[in-house]
């Protein structure tokens, strides 16, 4: 580990809570009206699809293409027409079905997100679609809760697939296919690229929300600006403490719990990385009023996130999902045009530059992935069960697949105020 790990193990007990997600082992209860459709609308689905659906080792379907071995269809299908798409990967956790190239059976998925479920049935969505629970809504208390569920879970864990920088955001690559010992330095090079959109240099005010685990915060300060930094997770908090101490800025650099609605002050540069992911569509007014009311005159807001098509986050938008429930509750992805409509309508703040490289986050994720199954008994030994283990595989290939669909993309935004005269 360098100087800036060496405090990971800073106050907090690792292992897995076994309140954060329920036994998948048995299937739900579903009627059997329900799941005839299912198998159905999945079988008809599958069909159409460049991919090989094998039923327990006995039928074939689809048109040819990386293989889905669904082992236990009964079960497939039960919790599908119980759950939907939440049945789908719940399967998975329950490893009723599996995949060799399971990024590869995604990424068709994804390909054909959109004609997966017939017009009719999209149109009654709000009737066969689960709706988000309530206690997921980001309010104050529900957004601390919402990031401990997953930022909180043991930073350990975190370390044994990430690099040497603890950054878990899309790396920025000089070329691919990427080794992982080059992760560091295209972390760096994406850290840097926003720093520099964000126009930050010695003496700069800088305002990050979202910690993460403090490589931006350091990065920032070895330049000579003064950074306050907020975070949601007790756990970042510490370990960036740690690092910011190890590294020798805790004269520069202040990392604060706080919610960043309760930030004051007035700042040259805002930077935040995959955070407004985290906000809630409730809240992106919220959010982008903060923004512009902690920005000082001449500021500049760079921003990285990750966006969806306009039509799908409308389509889905109040659509409980298998990744809320049990990765990042809380959490919905933005679009390019609703990050617009937002701005324009309740913001002086205007997108003055788009960089898009979603092609580099897979790359991130199929890295972060590879690390994540070469040290799963690392894995077990901090608590984590095969149940937590296939749940995180499931989630970083969905993601990975979801960015080389281009269903996907990843962008860093800068924001300048629209000055009124």
């Amino acid at each position: 580990m360098t100087a800036h790990t060496s405090a990971l193990s800073a106050d907090h007990t690792p292992g897995a809570d076994p309140e954060r997600w329920p036994d998948v082992a048995v299937p739900p209860r579903a009627s059997r009206a329900r799941t005839a459709v299912a198998e159905r609308l999945v079988r008809r689905a599958l069909g159409r699809l460049p991919l090989r659906a094998r039923l327990a080792g006995a039928e074939d379907i689809g048109l040819g293409g990386p293989l889905m071995d669904i082992r236990d269809p009964d079960a497939f299908f039960r919790r599908i027409g119980a759950n939907g798409i939440i049945g789908f990967g719940e399967s998975y956790m329950a490893g009723e079905w599996d995949a060799p190239d399971l990024v590869g059976v995604l990424t068709v998925l994804a390909d054909n997100a959109a004609g997966l479920v017939p017009r009719p049935l999209q149109r009654l969505r709000g009737l066969w679609a689960p709706r988000r629970p309530a206690a997921q809504l980001n309010t104050p208390e529900g957004s601390r809760d919402n990031i401990s569920h997953h930022y909180d879970l043991s930073n350990e864990l975190f370390a044994l697939f990430l690099d040497e920088t603890l950054s878990y955001s899309s790396a920025v690559f000089r070329g691919f296919p990427a080794e992982y010992d080059l992760l560091p330095a295209a972390q760096h090079r994406k850290i840097d690229r926003l720093l520099d959109t964000a126009g930050v240099t010695g003496g700069t005010r800088l305002l990050e929300i979202g910690t993460g685990w403090g490589e931006l915060a350091v990065r920032a300060a070895a330049r000579g600006a003064r950074v306050l930094t907020v975070t949601l997770s007790a756990e970042q908090r510490d370990l960036a403490r740690a690092r910011v101490r190890a590294a020798g800025f805790e004269d520069r650099v202040d990392v604060r719990l706080s919610d960043y609605r309760k930030v004051t002050g007035a700042f040259d540069a805002i930077v935040s990385v995959e955070m407004v992911e985290a906000v809630g569509a409730e809240f992106w007014p919220v959010y982008f009023r903060t923004l512009d009311r902690l920005l000082a005159p001449g500021g500049r807001v760079a921003l990285q996130a990750i966006t969806m098509p306009d039509d799908r986050l409308r389509a889905s938008r109040s659509t409980y999902t298998w990744i809320q429930k049990y990765i990042f509750p809380g959490g919905l992805l933005p679009s390019t045009e609703a990050v617009e409509r937002i701005t324009t309508g309740h913001t002086s703040l205007r997108t003055a530059q788009r960089i898009r490289f979603g092609a580099h986050y897979a790359e991130t994720l199929r890295l972060w992935r590879e690390r994540f199954t070469e040290r799963s008994a690392e894995v077990d030994a901090l608590g984590f069960d095969a149940v937590f283990r296939r749940m995180w595989t499931f989630y970083l290939a969905y993601s990975e697949a979801g960015f080389r669909s281009g269903y996907l993309d990843v962008q860093q935004l800068l924001l300048t105020r629209e000055e009124t005269m």
